[in-house]
Parts: structure tokens; sequence; C-alpha cells
């Protein structure tokens, strides 16, 4: 965890460069706004600054944000801190600035008192256009005291101009030797631009966010040695997009405590109710023109506006704003997919000649721009107001790169605003020295040797269908698993029926019915779990095996006291509920003699019995009363309708 404490020096910096140092401290204050994914959004900036009291004539600190031990970040109060900066400060005749102030700046009372964090890692940053020419005695202890304890303190030096600073280099140089014994001190040198302050925020910004203290580690591995044995390279990588949310979210919270009420605190009887307390709240105490800003920032606006709410649409215009040499355009600031742009038959164009159709003309059109932008190796920069990717409006303009090609489709590629696009790391840093001729010439000799292809996709094949193959042919030689049937929660319909007329209807399916007194004993049967195996497979037999009928059949009620099973000694005792089932699954005593045969109905109709399909399961000898039966074979189940007790 980074904490910084900017201290800016309104006595050197004119009214312009002040203005843009405040416009930049604002951004760095959005960007960590919208930047937090974690539970809390830390306070972790502060903002000092030092003046001349022109009544005193005496130079004086003052403290514009502090930040909570153990707070949130406060959007509103950091801007409202930059906003009311003096702006009457500047001295133009000031050459040396004297005290900095920064011995009261670095002690028990400020700096150090904020943040309570063993881990914390406290930075000053020093905003000036002239340093004092030497380092007194006790800023120099204040300096060593802040090297013991891990404050790192920058001086940020921007350059001026004009004729009374003529002595500035002499008075820099000398502040340079003051601080370069102390490892924890450094300073640069920037031109007052606002390129440079925007680089300065990004890099800022990335102090704060604790998820980029440690870049990508990566290395590069070569077939062939690129300088003696040496056949990598190692780099680290930094993304070069960042990209921000596409609005801002209208939201309600409580007027007691200023929270967010959730979705799911909201009660459609009682109302609205207080996150912290967990009381009611009225409707006068709900604020209702709240917005979400990023995941952790809340603003209360005075009105609701319903611009806001981001609708998804159809289609997108892109409305072309400027053209653009394709040489320059960065390859890190290209952003999400890229899509093929072909001209359309849907939309209709208003035709220059009623002798040309309006679609052909279109697609002449399309055709001609490709071409003319191709030869001039140029593209088209287009905004909208649609997020393409979501296909839905956004409150910030969305860029857009149209690129053609050589008679084909053109690419449409989304670019990164100045907000998204990331700082580039500073690559001279990494290299001290310049490269030998030793070394180039190793390299081009160990790149010739790399075969030299243009581009085709269809060459670079990621293996997906040939590990998914593999897979399966995998899974095949494992064997096939038989699937779990589960059992519906289906209640059997009991209809009243005549007891001298019991016919079955007509119909795809069989419905069984069960008295009362067998309905219960089936539901006492399931708290049962032993002798599971074999009823799960008499279950699923009679679940699945149902042969159709398509025939009304005259059926016998069986006797419900006849045990249709009797089990041997030396067999062990099948338990109630599978007795059950192999009892609704004897063999009709009217179908041992014939197996298929064609049955008259009491109506005189005609139907053939299909013949079942034998299941795949094991069958299990059991000894049954009726002799005639055979016992290697699974009986067929027999659905007999049972009549119901008359009461």
């Amino acid at each position: 965890m980074v904490l910084v404490c900017f201290v800016i020096d309104l006595r050197s910096l004119p009214p312009q460069l002040l203005r843009d140092v405040k416009q930049s401290l604002l951004e760095l204050a959005n960007f960590y706004a919208i930047s937090s994914e974690s539970e809390s959004l830390r306070d972790k900036i502060g903002l000092c600054y030092v003046f001349r009291n022109r009544i005193s004539s005496s130079d004086e600190l003052k403290i514009a944000y502090s930040p909570s031990p153990r707070g949130n970040f406060d959007l509103r109060d950091f801007h409202h801190a930059v906003n009311h900066l003096p702006t009457d400060s500047f001295l133009p005749e000031i050459d040396d600035p004297g005290d900095l102030k920064l011995s009261n700046i670095l002690s028990d009372q400020v700096l150090y008192s904020w943040g309570v964090d063993k881990d914390i890692v406290r930075k000053v940053i020093v905003l000036s256009s002239c340093f004092p020419q030497y380092v007194d005695s006790h800023l120099q202890k204040s300096l060593m005291d802040a090297a013991d304890k891990c404050v790192s303190v920058e001086f940020l030096l921007f350059e001026q101009k004009s004729g009374h600073l003529t002595d500035t280099l002499q008075n820099v140089s000398n502040f340079l030797r003051s601080i370069s014994d102390l490892d924890n001190c450094s300073l640069q040198t920037y031109l007052p631009n606002v390129r440079v302050l925007h680089g300065l925020v990004k890099q800022w910004i990335e102090d704060l966010k604790d998820d980029m203290e440690k870049p990508l580690q990566a290395r590069f591995l070569f077939k062939t040695n690129l300088v003696g044995s040496m056949n990598q390279i190692s780099c680290n990588l930094y993304v070069s997009v960042n990209k921000i949310v596409d609005g801002f979210s209208p939201c309600q919270t409580c007027r007691c405590h200023g929270m967010l009420l959730e979705d799911g605190i909201r009660n459609k009887i009682h109302g609205y109710s207080c996150p912290v307390t967990g009381h009611g709240l009225e409707t006068c105490n709900v604020i209702e023109s709240s917005v979400k800003v990023g995941e952790k920032t809340l603003l209360f606006l005075p009105s609701f506006q319903s611009s806001m709410k981001f609708q998804r649409i159809a289609s997108i215009d892109f409305h072309v704003i400027e053209r653009i040499n394709l040489g320059s355009l960065s390859e890190g600031s290209i952003m999400g997919d890229s899509y093929f742009v072909i001209p359309s038959a849907c939309h209709e164009v208003e035709a220059a000649s009623d002798d040309i159709d309006q679609l052909e003309l279109n697609a002449q059109v399309f055709q001609g721009l490709c071409s003319a932008l191709h030869s001039l190796d140029q593209g088209l920069v287009c905004s909208s107001n649609c997020n393409i990717e979501t296909m839905r409006e956004v409150a910030f303009h969305c860029y857009y790169i149209l690129q053609p090609s050589d008679n084909g489709p053109m690419l449409l590629r989304r670019l990164a605003g100045s907000e998204e696009v990331s700082r580039v790391p500073d690559l001279n840093r990494c290299i001290l020295s310049s490269i030998t001729k030793e070394i180039r010439d190793s390299i081009q000799a160990s790149l010739s040797k790399i075969e030299l292809k243009d581009y085709d996709p269809m060459l670079h094949e990621r293996g997906f269908h040939q590990k998914l193959n593999m897979l399966v042919k995998e899974s095949l030689q494992f064997g096939s698993i038989p699937p779990k049937f589960e059992e519906a929660p289906s209640e059997p319909k009991l209809t009243q029926l005549d007891s001298s007329e019991e016919m079955v209807q007509s119909t795809s399916r069989l419905d069984v019915e069960l008295t009362e007194e067998e309905l219960s004993k089936l539901d006492m049967i399931e708290e049962d779990k032993t002798g599971t195996h074999i009823a799960e497979e008499w279950e699923q037999l009679v679940a699945n095996e149902v042969p159709k009928i398509f025939s009304p059949v005259c059926i016998s009620k069986p006797k419900l006291d006849q045990s249709v099973l009797s089990p041997s000694s030396s067999n062990r005792q099948l338990d109630v509920k599978t007795s059950r089932i192999l009892e609704r699954l004897e063999v009709p005593r009217q179908l041992k003699t014939k197996a298929v045969s064609p049955i008259n109905t009491g109506s005189g109709m005609m139907d053939t019995c299909v013949p079942m399909k034998k299941p795949l399961i094991l069958s299990q000898c059991i000894d049954t009363t009726d002799q005639g039966s055979t016992t290697s074979q699974l009986m067929k189940p027999n659905f007999q309708r049972l009549k119901r007790k008359h009461k």
C-alpha cells in the first residue's frame, strides 16, 4: 500500500501551470475513484501547499486534504480542496524559494500520522519551478530520518524560460548535489506541458493502485542462440490500455449514513431500511438522486438524471471526425475485438442517379472509399455513443479506426481514449549503454535462420479440435456409463370407473391406480434404504421399458394378497419395496400360453400387442411360486389397473 502526499509550491508556479497541475490532480482523483475492485477504497492521497503570507511576509504550509487513517477516499472533499487552492500566490521575482517546509511535513503531526497499516509505503512529491540552492541541516536531518522510515521524496522541477530565472540552473545543480547522498531522494526535470502532466498522472495512479506494483514477467525463447549461448530474453509485461467505465449508475442512498441501498435490502411491504442500523426509512430519508461512480464512490446530486440509463441498441452510427496516416497509428492504443466491414443491403441510401440501383451505388461507393484510403495508406477515425462490445449506449465517446484493404473488406477497430492509454514504460532506465556491433551482427545472423513467411492465420491453429477429439477418444475407451433416471414427482391419477366396465383408454402411457392404503405403505417404504441396488434396477425397468399400447385392452385385477415371490431359505430376504415392485411385474396368466395374440375388447376393437425390448440388466435367479415360469429370464411387466375399494 502506497500513500502519496503532494506538496505544491504556489510561489513558483505561474497561473497557467497551476491550472494544469490542478486539472491533473483532479484527473488523478477521478481515476482512483473508479480503480478499486476490493471491498474498500482506501484514502491514500494527501495534499499540501506552500505560500507566502502577504501580511506577515512569511512562508506558510497549509494542509488542503489529509487522508483519513481508516476511512475511504472522499472524491467530493478532494475536488473541493483542489478547486480552492489559492491562485494569487505566484511570485514572479522569486529565484530561491528558501524553505519548502518539508521538515513540517516529514513529522509525526502530518505525514507519519497518515495511515495506520504497518506495511504502508509513504511517498512525498514536491512540485515547483525552482528549488533552494542549498539544503540546510534541519532539512537534511528530516530527509535522513525519512530514509530510515522508508519514505521516498521526489522533487519535480518544471522548467521556465523567463529571463529573471537565469540562475535557476545553477541553483538546481547545487540542490541536486546536496541530496545526492540520500537514496530516498530524486530530482526530475519536466517541461510545463499538458502531455507531460498527463503522463505523470498515469504514473501516479500506478503507484496508488496496489495491483500495479509488480509487472508480469515473461521470457521469449528462440530455437537458435542470439548471442553466444543465450537463446532467450527476459522481459516485463505491462498493459497498454486500461479500460474505464462506460457511465455512472443512478442509485438510492440513506440520508442518515449516506450508504447505498442495495436491491436486496428493499422490502416490498415495509419499504427501504438503513443498511447500518436496519431501521425502516421513510421516503423523505431516502436520497433518490444519488450516483454510483465505480464500485465504492457515491455522489449526491440535486436532481435525478434519467439520461444515465443506457439502453441496448440494434444499430450503431459512426461519425467520421478525421483522417489519419496509418503509419502514425500505435498498435498499443487498439483495444477490443476487430470487425470486418462490408457494404450492407439493409440500409437505404440516396441515389445520385435514377439509372443506378441504390444498393449497387452503395457497394460502389464503399469499394471506391476503400480503394482510395488504401492508396493513401490512411484511415478514418470515427466517434460513436455506443460501445460496440456491449451494444449499449454510453455516457462518453467511443473512438474507432476504419482501416482499408486491397480489394477486400475494411476493418473496424476500437481506439483507446486519452483516459485509457497507459503510460509507456521508460526504456532508458533498463538500457545503460548502446548496443555493440558484435551483438547487432549476431542477432541479425540469428534472425536470418528463422523462416520468413507472409502471415497466414490458417497456419496458426491453436489445437482446439485435436485436444477435444483426444478427450472424446479417451472417454470412449473408458466405456459408457448408464444415465441416472430421476423419478418424476407425479401423483397417480384416480378416476371413477364402473365396477362392471373397466377399460384401458387408448393413450401413449398407462395410468396406474393405487389405493390409499398402498400409497401410505409406499411412503413408509421410501424411508427404508436397504436393498436399494435391486430396487433401483427394477424401477428403471418400470420407468423406461414400458411398451406403447395403441388399443384398449381388458385386463383383470390381480389379487393383492397373493404372494408373487417366495424366497428360499438360501436366498436373502428381499425388502418390502422390492417385493412390491416385483408384484407389479407379474407375468399375466393369459399371456403365458400366447405371447402375441389379438384381444377382443368389449366394443369389438382389435389390437396387436407390441413385444417389449429386453433390458440390458443382469438377471438374478429368484425362486417363484409359479413353477411354470422360467427364472433365468426377467418377467415382462404387466401394468394392471386396480379397482378402487368401495367404502
